[in-house]
Parts: structure tokens; sequence; C-alpha cells
């Protein structure tokens, strides 16, 4: 049994097109039987075990040395009349059938991923389960999207994403897996477009173009469909890390590759129209966040926190603070029992939790907080995981994973959207000298916070579930806090160069009340700062931000209302 290869090379329009006789036979065993000639004009070699050979004499009649076909990331072997190098992108078409496989190294796949029946989010999170389980270690993941059906339209909307990985299984061992998961979750034979509460597509295989009865790989449709460019877009970055992501780009047949057939059915404009929605999961809805900014009102429950230190230490006054809250129009409530201003005292997981119980089981039964999410400030996997248990919708935390190093995991399994804020350090060393060097402080602030999220990602958590913070206030200087509020875009599109995905995901920003504000305006007191709050989170939301952190909300939601009305306005225009 064999496989026949076809060498896929860019052209210099973008088209792919293997030349005449670029083809090589393999075994199924992955040996090389016969290489037809040439690549890049170049002659026949007879390959030694170094992979260097000399071109056969013409009218030679030796049979071809049997050796092992040069490495799948690239060409990267030697003749006596020419050099490869694996720069040089390339795909591999494969006629086979399933009964054949390639014994061969870890390869780079994207599966697609869609559901329209029963819990979607549910199924979407048993699939990645099940498929790490399976051989596939999963890497990135592209945003959320909620999409109109396609081809049968009569049925429930889809969500749709795709995710980047690793596996050491063969494209039908893959695809045999992925048949498994989806009968798993409850699949069945049916409509063809139709209702399926899990669909899970191979979109590439390594640098392989497949063509089977059984397996087409890019899928054929893919091109035509944005809700499936879109997360798959969401994966790579502007710039390409890699050959595979070469090889993906070349497959197009454009000169832009990818990014230029998303531009063709629309691109960024397609995003927040009825047919394809990017959205977050937030407690039992669907966020997007693009609609409008969210306000997050603040519940300090500490005796020495910057601002309110000491105010809501009561079960009764912190529940009347919350009532306050909701009524000015907060749509979150952050709930923090650990102070993090500069050189606070850390408590411990107990003293935490002593302080954060009684507060929280009291205002989980207020019948006010229905509709609302309620969030809690902590960087202590224990804590988060009590909260959350107790009716706690997302996790807040300062560290963005760094202080305690079972946060990430335990996230993951709780299956809550989690914030990541920027900090180098802890609040004692935070504004050290050293943790306030920036060369530039946009760039390196997103640098170090998509570290943050691809740690998170790495760890399970969908970048779907991930919201990020500048951290304002931490770790930076007056002119750092103006840069970066001003700077929001340049952070999207410095975290874009590594993941589109990462730089789509909501921004909260949290200016309130902090020093910076009063160096700037002569205001002493923490409570006098509250409309140069008001001007920070206007040049914040028109910057980019989509939650504003505030404690006081009427100003905050009155300044958010204002900006979206502008920036509403300038979309029409």
């Amino acid at each position: 049994m064999q496989f026949r290869f076809q060498t896929l090379k860019p052209h210099e329009d973008g088209l792919v097109g293997g030349g005449r006789g670029d083809e090589c036979c393999f075994r199924a065993d992955g040996h090389l039987l016969h290489p037809a000639w040439p690549v890049l004009g170049a002659a026949p070699p007879e390959w030694d075990e170094n992979g260097v050979g000399e071109r056969p004499r013409e009218g030679s009649a030796r049979r071809p040395v049997v050796r092992p076909p040069p490495r799948l990331r690239g060409l990267n072997f030697r003749t006596s009349r020419c050099t490869y190098f694996h720069l040089i992108p390339f795909c591999y078409r494969i006629h086979s059938s399933p009964e054949c496989s390639v014994q061969s190294s870890e390869e780079e796949v994207v599966i697609a991923l869609g559901s329209n029946v029963g819990d979607r989010i549910h199924n979407f999170n048993k699939a990645l389960q099940m498929m790490k389980k399976l051989g596939v270690n999963i890497t990135r993941h592209g945003c959320l999207y909620e999409s109109e059906p396609a081809y049968v339209t009569e049925q429930p909307l889809f969500l749709n994403s795709a995710v980047r990985g690793t596996t050491n299984l063969g494209p039908y061992e893959l695809l045999k897996a992925l048949k498994q998961i989806e009968k798993d979750l409850g699949r069945q034979d049916g409509m063809r477009y139709g209702p399926r509460p899990i669909d899970l597509d191979i979109l590439f295989y390594g640098k392989y173009k497949i063509e089977s009865e059984d397996l087409i790989v890019p899928h054929e449709r893919i091109w035509e469909r944005a809700f499936v460019v879109a997360p798959l877009i969401d994966l790579l970055g502007s710039s390409i890390d890699n050959d595979n992501v070469a090889s993906w780009h070349s497959l197009v047949g454009r000169r832009g590759g990818i990014f230029e057939l998303w531009d063709k059915l629309g691109g960024e404009s397609l995003i927040g129209s009825k047919g394809l929605r990017r959205v977050l999961p937030m407690g039992t809805h669907l966020w997007d966040w693009s609609e409008k900014t969210h306000v997050m009102g603040v519940l300090n429950l500490t005796p020495d926190s910057f601002s309110d230190g000491g105010k809501f230490l009561e079960v009764d006054i912190a529940v009347s603070q919350v009532r306050l809250l909701i009524s000015e129009g907060a749509d979150i409530i952050d709930i923090g029992a650990q102070s993090t201003r500069p050189n606070a005292s850390r408590l411990s997981v107990d003293e935490e939790l002593q302080r954060l119980i009684p507060v929280l089981d009291a205002v989980v039964k207020m019948p006010e907080v229905e509709g609302k999410l309620l969030s809690v400030d902590t960087f202590y996997a224990e804590v988060a995981s009590e909260a959350v248990n107790r009716g706690v919708h997302i996790v807040n935390d300062v560290s963005g994973g760094q202080l305690d190093p079972k946060i990430l995991s335990v996230v993951r399994d709780l299956g809550v959207p989690y914030i990541a804020m920027h900090m180098r350090g802890d609040p004692t060393t935070m504004q050290s000298n050293g943790n306030l060097k920036y060369e530039d402080v946009c760039e390196q602030v997103a640098s170090e916070l998509y570290n943050r999220l691809h740690e998170a990602e790495l760890a399970g958590i969908p970048i779907w579930r991930i919201i990020i913070d500048p951290g304002i206030g931490f770790s930076k200087k007056t002119e750092h806090n103006l840069e970066l509020i001003m700077g929001l875009s340049n952070i999207r599109r410095e975290i874009g160069k590594k993941s589109l995905a990462a730089s789509h995901v909501p921004i909260l920003l949290g200016p309130s009340r902090k020093r910076f504000l009063g160096e700037i305006c002569n205001r002493r007191s923490p409570d006098e700062r509250d409309p140069a709050t008001v001007a920070a989170v206007t040049a914040g939301i028109l910057a980019g931000a989509n939650i504003i952190r505030v404690h006081n909300v009427g100003y905050g939601l009155d300044a958010a209302k204002v900006c979206d009305a502008m920036l509403k306005q300038k979309k029409i225009n």
C-alpha cells in the first residue's frame, strides 16, 4: 500500500501549483520509494543516510535507494546541484485510503467546532476535554461565535469556534477519534447540515492536502463560510509564526492568503451582525461586548483599601452598598476581601474567606442581584473555587495567574470567565524601581499580558473565557497609566501580532479614584476623584475598553452611555 504525495509550492502570485513531476511515492511505513523529480528544476538524487546524494547517470539501471523521506517540517535536504531550505513552505497532497497511515512525528492541526443542540457551551467543553484525552494537545483557541445556520435555515443558532493543537495521530486516526467524540456527545446520522450537538471538522493537518472519499483537508466548503473562517483567522497572528501557517495561507490561492479571503467575505464588518456575533459565556447568557460598555461596581471588604477601606466590613452595610451599586446601574459587582494597594500585607486563604463568605452568602440571596453578575477579586485558587461554588460568575485575578500556581487549573475546571490583569511582582514589590522600568509601556504590557493569556490557554482556559486588564496603577507610574489608557488599541495590535484571538478579547479598565488622578488634579482624598475618574474612563472607552471598574457607578454609567452614543454615531458616519 502506498501514498502519493505532491509538493505544492507557493507561486509568486500567491497561487499554489506543483511543478511538472513534483511527486514522491512513499510506502505506508513512510519510506521513500521513488522521487519523480524535479522540484525547482533539480535532478533526481539518490540519497544516502545523511540525505546527500548524486544525480544518477543518464541511462543508469540502478534502483532508487529506499530512505526516509525529507523531514516533514519542510524541504531541508541537499543534492549535488542545489540546496533546499525548510523556509520554503509547501504542502503534501495525499491520495489514500483510511487503511493507510503515515508514520510521522507530531503534526500541527486545526479543528473546527460547532453546536446548536442542547447546552452548546457544555458540548464544547466536553469535546475539548475528550480531544485532549484522545491525543490532541490544544495550544490555541479561536474566539466563540454565535451564527445563523447555513444551508438549512430552520434550526437553532450555532456556536462556532476552532482550536489549534498538535497530535501524533495520523489524519485518519484523528478523523476516527473526532467521529467517536461526536457519537459520544449524542450526534446521530441525520439530515445533512441539520441540527447537531457537536460538529468537529479537520480544517488543516500539518502541511498535507488530503483528498479521499472519507476525508478532504482543507474542507471543501471552508472558504465560503464566514463562521468557519472567523475562528480560523483568530488562531493566526498578524505575522506568520511557522511554516505550517505559511502553507495554510498558500492553500487559499490568493496573494494575501487567508487574510485576503476573510476580507473578501466581509472581515470584521461581519462581526456584531445578526448572522455572526463574537460572544463570551457570562453566567447563563452569551455576552456580546460590542453592544455596549459594561459597568463593574466595586465592593471592598477590607479595612485597608486605598479608597473605601473599613466602610463595608459589616454584612448589612455591605448588602446596602450592593443594593446602591445595582440601583445606579451596575452590570457586575466585583467583591474583594484582600487589599492589593501598594505595600498591602497579604492575607492567608482562611483570612480572606472569613471576610468574604458571610457577605457573599448574603449578596447571592438578594432579589436585586437576579440578572446581574458577581465577580470575586482574588488571586487564590481556593478562594476562587469557594466563591464560584457559592454563586459567583467571574474570577478577577490581579496577578494573571502569577501568585497562586493552582488558580489557572482551578478556573479551567470551574468553567467561568477569567480576568487576567497585568502586574509585575506583588503588591509589596510592584512599585519598586525595577518593576517600573519600561521602554515602551504599551508594547511591553501587551507582551507580558499575552504571556499570561497563553499560559491560561495552555492550562485549558479557552480564549473565549478570558478578559484582560492592563493594570492601571499596578507597577505603573502616572505617565505609564496615561499612555495605557490612551493606547488600548496599541495593546490590541501588539497582542494581535502573536494571536488575533487574544487581540479580540474584552478589555477591562480600572482607573477609579487611583493615586495618579489625585496627583494630576491635586485631590488628596480618593472620594474626591470621581470627576477625574469620569475623564479617565471616557478616554479609555473611546480607546477600546469594554468594561469599566468604578466605585461611583452612577458617574461611570453616564460616561459609558455618552461614549457608546459617540461610538455608535461614528459607525453610522
